[in-house]
C-alpha cells in the first residue's frame, strides 16, 4: 500500500467516524449505556422524568466552560480509536481537535461550523441555524433550559449521575443519548446511531469552568486549502 493510499484510507475512515462526532457536536449524538451504568445495582430506583431533567439541567448549568482530552472509540461498520482535545464555552462554542492517529479539527461558534481535514487539505464550512437548539450540542455548549423541551430525560439510578435522553421528535437520527458525571464533571458519552454503530467518548484531564479564549472557536483556512461551503 502506497503512502498516498494509506493517507486516503485513514482519512476516509476518520471522515466516517467524524460523521458520528459531528453528530455529537451538532446533530446526531445518540448513545448506549456507558460502562459505569452496567456496574450499578439493579435494585436502585430510577428518578422520575421531571426530577431527572431538573438534576441534569443543574449539572449542565454549572458547566459554563470545559476543556479536556478525549478518547473516542467507534465499533460497528467502522471501527477505530482516535485521541485529541476539546473545549466548550456557552453559548454555542465548541472545539474538537483529533490529533492521533490522524489530524482533524471541528470548530463551532454559534454562527458557523468548520470541519478541517489536514491530510486532504480540505475545509468544509456549514451554517448553524436555530435548529441547534434541538440537538445534543446544547448539552455541553448550548442552553440547558431547552433540554426538557427537546428530550425525554431519564435517570436509571436515582443515586447515580448517569442520564439517558430520548429525542421527542420523530425525525432524529439517533435513538437515545446518555451522559455520565463524576464530581460534577461530564466524564463519558456513548452514542448509538441509527446504523447500529456505537461510539464512546471518554474525557480525562477535565478542567471545569476555565477561562477559554474566544479565538479557540474561530477558524481561518490555511493557504492552499480547498474550501467547501454547505
Amino acid at each position: 500500500m502506497t503512502l498516498s493510499t494509506k493517507v486516503k484510507s485513514t482519512t476516509a475512515k476518520q471522515k466516517m467516524m467524524s460523521g458520528a462526532l459531528t453528530g455529537v457536536l451538532m446533530t446526531t449524538l445518540g448513545v448506549a449505556a456507558p460502562m459505569v451504568a452496567l456496574t450499578q445495582s439493579a435494585t436502585a430506583a430510577p428518578a422520575d422524568n421531571l426530577v431527572a431533567a431538573k438534576r441534569l439541567n443543574k449539572l449542565l448549568t454549572n458547566t459554563k466552560s470545559m476543556t479536556a482530552n478525549f478518547t473516542q472509540t467507534t465499533k460497528g461498520a467502522t471501527n477505530g480509536t482516535f485521541k485529541g482535545s476539546m473545549s466548550v464555552q456557552r453559548p454555542n462554542n465548541f472545539r474538537w481537535e483529533t490529533k492521533s492517529p490522524s489530524e482533524q479539527l471541528i470548530v463551532a461558534n454559534g454562527n458557523s461550523m468548520w470541519i478541517y481535514d489536514k491530510d486532504l487539505e480540505q475545509a468544509t464550512k456549514q451554517g448553524v441555524d436555530s435548529q441547534v437548539g434541538n440537538t445534543p450540542a446544547l448539552l455541553l455548549s448550548g442552553d440547558p433550559s431547552k433540554i426538557d423541551k427537546n428530550f425525554k430525560v431519564t435517570q436509571p439510578y436515582e443515586n447515580k449521575n448517569y442520564y439517558v435522553l430520548y429525542p421527542k421528535t420523530g425525525d432524529a437520527s439517533f435513538k437515545n443519548l446518555s451522559v455520565s458525571f463524576s464530581g460534577g464533571k461530564p466524564v463519558m458519552m456513548v452514542l448509538n446511531d441509527t446504523l447500529g454503530q456505537t461510539t464512546s467518548i471518554k474525557f480525562n484531564g477535565i478542567k471545569l469552568n476555565p477561562s477559554v479564549s474566544s479565538s479557540q472557536f474561530n477558524f481561518t483556512p490555511p493557504k492552499g486549502v480547498d474550501v467547501i461551503n454547505q
